[in-house]
């Protein structure tokens, strides 16, 4: 048995996922492969490639946060939410970096599970994935990254709208590269304040009803600075993904640039999720002949910049293409 799943950049759209608003993301052709053959009922063990450890899951694992080591919690995960009813022996390798922000832990997921077995739709493979997430990390994270991850369409973007789980491929125009460039700074959202920016769209949404309904007038009517500022960045990046859009079917790749310098903005100014490193690197591509334009990509606290460009405007970072989303390469059972 081998499957694989691609890893994801967003190209706009950052947290607005939880809240049930659009985004913008593509699979891309770096990912994670595992390979092995079923082992009876004697649980879940796999190598990694590049982590140091093996996962050893039982079929009933009950808590994976508490798994060693931390790769192989989201085994754990992918074994509670998916409940196999039989045993896996192999190894796990990925060309993705880990920590990165280019969803390498959405993309174990989906590559286990469909390795376990997993018959189901991409949307269906996705929220198992999530539910997966979020037991082996305790991060309340959206679907985007394992949906973009299991529907990927070559050569496409995909327009998710994450109240609806309806996915729409948006072609990408043959005359741009897509660059992801790596800030030098890990990231780890259980490290991080993710939890809290999503309590504080949860607060707002509790004075002025769901976000991705809600217009400037009513965020200015929120109480808290800080709360206000989070629901402004959230309303306006959905606005952006939307222009977004727009632009790139219209060819318009200088709105496209000036969409995704305003976003960068709004994530580190309303939603405050950049750092100083991420903030240079976007200013440094962005500044460089034939890119129009660059911004920090997923959920922020370090991890990555995306560009979009010209044809070998860059020579930094790693050129990506979108791919289609994860699936079973080989179905030898062991």
């Amino acid at each position: 048995m081998e499957a694989f799943a691609p890893g994801r950049v967003n190209l706009m759209g950052d947290h607005t996922d939880y809240t049930g608003g659009l985004v913008l993301p593509m699979a891309i052709d770096r990912g994670t492969t595992v390979i092995g053959a079923r082992a009876g009922n004697d649980g879940i063990r796999l190598r990694s490639a590049e982590l140091p450890g093996e996962a050893v899951v039982p079929l009933d694992v009950s808590d994976p946060k508490v798994t060693e080591p931390p790769w192989a919690r989201y085994v754990a995960g992918v074994v509670a939410a998916i409940k196999p009813s039989h045993g896996f022996v192999g190894q796990v390798s990925t060309t993705l970096p880990v920590g990165a922000g280019l969803s390498s832990s959405a993309a174990l997921e989906l590559a286990v599970a469909l390795a376990l077995g997993f018959e189901g739709s991409a949307l269906e493979l996705a929220q198992a994935c999530q539910r997966a997430e979020q037991a082996a990390s305790g991060v309340p994270c959206g679907v985007m990254d394992q949906l973009a991850c299991a529907a990927g369409v070559e050569g496409h973007a995909l327009l998710i709208d994450c109240a609806a789980l309806t996915v729409t491929p948006v072609r990408l125009p043959d005359e741009v590269e897509v660059v992801v460039a790596h800030s030098g700074e890990g990231r780890r959202l259980a490290d991080s304040a993710y939890a809290e920016r999503r309590r504080s769209c949860e607060a707002a949404e509790a004075e002025i009803g769901p976000l991705p309904r809600a217009d400037l007038a009513a965020v200015a009517r929120i109480t808290n600075a800080e709360v206000r500022a989070r629901a402004r960045h959230v309303v306006t990046e959905n606005e952006r993904v939307g222009a977004f859009v727009e632009a790139l079917r219209a060819g318009d790749l200088v709105r496209c640039g000036a969409l995704m310098a305003a976003s960068h903005e709004s994530l580190r100014t309303d939603f405050d999720v950049s750092t100083a490193r991420l903030d240079e690197l976007a200013a440094e591509l962005s500044s460089t002949a034939g890119v129009f334009g660059a911004r920090l990509t997923g959920a922020g606290f370090g991890g990555c910049v995306v560009a979009l460009t010209r044809p070998q405007a860059l020579h930094v970072g790693w050129r990506v293409r979108a791919v289609n989303g994860a699936r079973v390469v080989t179905d030898r059972k062991g």
